[in-house]
């Protein structure tokens, strides 16, 4: 077999049918495939022709139009569109159960499109769901610690519990515990591969992309067979901040390829936190330059519900149709303030000043502490600031 063979690694043969896309997703894959036309070129002739069926149809001279573009240039590009071999790279997607989703489409998700340079097609195994717009990054090494592992699985199950979607790179280390706790806690997690779905990375982890398939997402940008070369990788980490509202470091050495994540959510406008370690653990420098930087030492999902603020009331709102009405798990675990503000809390609406007064808490911490409790599909809260108990 040679190298990364995708017939022989899947047993996908070509043969039979599979139902063509829509023209415009047609279109958006075509762009995708086509070579040499990188991110940049990508995006300029999208702001340019204002969607990628236009794109598709130009001819040489309007695509010699585009920003920056030559008509020699023009002519390669126009080139490399029509020798795209669209028809099979969607017939091997439709046999290997790997779904193309377009930037046009609805189901595409709504942070990632917002980013500066959002990828045309992304793959998939699994269904993205509106309440992935309420997700959070968990990265770090993938020669992680006993203390990295320790505080990964108990911070994602706690996030979890709040009612994030947990997102990583499904590599070794702190990004595998990430995705396994969120599913052991019963949490959606979604993996963002290097490399192409037609074969798992690290190979160890296949059986592991299969269970976040099943209760979540495995996504690419790259064609099916494409092997994960090195250089996606750091291509591939501005995708895991896209999607999400936030992300934390575990554990991160000085030069730890995790910061590539933390300065593409820097770019993306996204929260950065950091898990202290120990003060003499080199596996957390990194960390604690995070910190001295100005990311918000995280040690609970309190201090990141608290920094989001506005941005995950805007990210709940936009699943708040689409949510189906649950009783709150009244067995999950609480802390003894959560205890302490549901045990004030009732049918009847009240404001969290009244909370503060009753308690004599910081405000800070009865408005986090509402919101985490918000969050878990605990309590409501209602038109005036006011909250009640969940029914």
């Amino acid at each position: 077999m040679k190298p990364w063979d995708f017939h022989a690694v899947t047993g996908i043969q070509k043969m039979g049918h599979v139902q063509n896309p829509d023209p415009e997703t047609r279109s958006e894959l075509k762009l995708s495939l086509a070579k040499g036309w990188g991110i940049s070129r990508v995006r300029a002739a999208l702001q340019h022709f204002g969607d990628s069926l236009s794109v598709v149809k130009a001819t040489v001279s309007e695509l010699a139009r585009i920003p920056g573009v030559s008509l020699h240039q023009a002519r390669t590009m126009k080139q490399s569109l029509d020798r795209s071999r669209w028809e099979e790279e969607w017939s091997l997607c439709g046999r290997a159960a790997v779904r193309i989703i377009g930037l046009h489409a609805s189901e595409y998700p709504l942070m990632l499109r917002e980013i500066y340079d959002p990828p045309v097609i992304i793959y998939a195994r699994g269904e993205f769901l509106p309440q992935d717009d309420r997700a959070i990054a968990i990265v770090g090494s993938r020669r992680c610690t006993l203390y990295g592992q320790r505080h990964t699985e108990r911070l994602t199950t706690e996030l979890v519990k709040c009612g994030f979607t947990i997102v990583s790179g499904m590599a070794r280390g702190i990004d595998a515990i990430a995705h396994r706790a969120a599913l052991k806690a019963g949490g959606r997690t979604m993996a963002v591969m290097a490399g192409g779905l037609g074969k798992v990375y690290p190979p160890e982890h296949t059986e592991l992309s299969s269970e976040i398939a099943a209760s979540g997402v495995v996504l690419s940008e790259m064609p099916l067979a494409q092997p994960p070369l090195g250089p996606l990788f750091p291509r591939r980490n501005r995708l895991i901040s896209g999607l999400v509202l936030g992300v934390v470091v575990m554990e991160a050495g000085q030069r730890s390829g995790t910061l590539i994540t933390t300065r593409h959510a820097i770019e993306q406008g996204r929260e950065v936190f950091a898990v202290p370690g120990p003060i003499d653990s080199l596996a957390s420098r990194g960390c604690h330059r995070l910190i001295q930087d100005g990311a918000k030492l995280v040690q609970g999902p309190e201090e990141i519900i608290e920094e989001l603020g506005p941005l995950l009331e805007i990210a709940s709102s936009r699943v708040a149709d689409e949510a189906i009405e649950e009783t709150p798990d009244r067995d999950s675990s609480f802390s003894e303030l959560q205890k302490r503000v549901l045990a004030e809390l009732s049918d009847h609406p009240i404001t969290p000043e009244s909370i503060i007064t009753s308690l004599g808490l910081p405000a800070s911490q009865v408005l986090s502490t509402l919101s985490v409790l918000e969050v878990r599909r605990c309590v409501r809260r209602l038109t005036g600031n006011r909250y009640c108990l969940f029914k």
